[in-house]
């Protein structure tokens, strides 16, 4: 059976070219007669990989001296908690809540201290980014935070927002590595690798290091502080290491690609294709207001549950699978991460098109 075009929101597409030198080295990583799952994470082996990831990234994304770079596990979600516990030095935490991750990340706050929702766009389901030019930014702030990048609703923010001078957290998971960060424009960015960088239970995690601190929360489980994992090298237990592997690998293939700039540039392209196709198009619609989109993740609608039902139906006998939209927007979303080729939007936008000719 052939490769089908994944669409999926994650766990998602991954390089085709990482996934075979994976599985040519699933028996034995390079000579040594054991494959990485099965390897020591205190092994020389395993040193070299995690070693060489860290060090990719790092020259991917300009990451300059002042941050740290983590591998942790516990998902995005499980940073929802380790933020504040590790940064609300004065209880109070300032959250513009554009979609579901930045609403549960809010909820997780308030168990910390004082979080105040200073912006959102729930009015009108998440389907925009707000004004966050002048926001209410607490005086006493510890950080401001916000997802960058809305998976279920596919939003992304045009601007980062103003945060008055104090320090932002972003989650980034679905669309990290997608273009170039500016990593000093943040104290911390999170993101899990199972939308764009590698399989799931790995998080990376970037902070600055005078945000890594020995006085966090008192109640602060000890593998929930960044300065334990910064102090062990992200090898204080037993680390995700297949997971590391395998985004070691994906960091490689982006340096081959041609680096963050080449990326924006490809993904830019197979976005516009694909919203240029749904601004024309009699049936199918964005549900994103045009300054808002993501060119990570597109839902889109028919307007009738049934045609949208069709549609996944006969999506995915065509090879075009995982369209189906997340239950709070309906319809249908194209995740078209890193690892989907141009080709992949070519052949959904040319369903799309035989779709609503043969269904008018």
């Amino acid at each position: 059976m052939s490769r089908v075009y994944n669409f999926a929101a994650g766990p998602a597409v991954l390089p085709e070219e990482v996934l075979q030198e994976a599985a040519d080295e699933m028996l034995d990583y390079r000579g040594c007669g054991l494959g990485v799952m099965e390897m020591s994470h205190r092994s020389s082996e395993f040193a070299q990989i995690i070693g060489d990831a860290k060090q990719d990234l790092i020259d991917l994304m300009g990451i300059p001296e002042e941050y740290e770079v983590l591998f942790v596990q516990g998902g995005a979600s499980q940073q929802f908690a380790a933020v504040p516990m590790n940064l609300m030095q004065n209880k109070v935490a300032d959250y513009i809540v554009t979609g579901q991750w930045a609403k549960k990340a809010f909820s997780e706050a308030k168990i910390f201290g004082e979080a105040n929702k200073i912006a959102s766009s729930e009015d009108k389901t998440f389907s925009y980014i707000p004004d966050c030019s002048d926001l209410p930014v607490s005086e006493n702030a510890d950080y401001v935070y916000i997802c960058e990048n809305n998976t279920i609703y596919g939003t992304k923010y045009p601007q980062l927002p103003n945060t008055k001078g104090k320090i932002l957290v972003a989650d980034q998971s679905s669309m990290f590595l997608s273009e170039p960060c500016d990593v000093t424009k943040y104290g911390l960015i999170f993101a899990g690798a199972q939308k764009n960088i590698g399989p799931a239970g790995v998080v990376v995690v970037i902070i600055r290091k005078d945000l890594i601190r020995e006085d966090v929360l008192p109640f602060t489980p000890t593998m929930l502080k960044y300065k334990t994992q910064a102090d062990n090298d992200s090898l204080y237990n037993t680390p995700p290491a297949y997971g590391i592997y395998i985004c070691g690998k994906v960091f490689k293939w982006l340096k081959k690609m041609g680096g963050l700039e080449a990326m924006k540039e490809r993904n830019e392209k197979k976005a516009k294709l694909l919203y240029d196709f749904l601004d024309a198009s009699q049936m199918f619609q964005g549900t994103v207001e045009k300054g808002s989109r993501s060119i990570m993740n597109v839902p889109f609608v028919t307007g009738d549950d049934d045609l949208n039902a069709k549609f996944i139906k006969e999506a995915t006998a065509a090879g075009l699978v995982q369209l189906k939209g997340h239950r709070t927007v309906g319809g249908m979303r194209a995740s078209i991460y890193n690892a989907m080729p141009y080709e992949g939007v070519e052949a959904l936008v040319k369903f799309m098109e035989e779709f609503e000719a043969a269904n008018k």
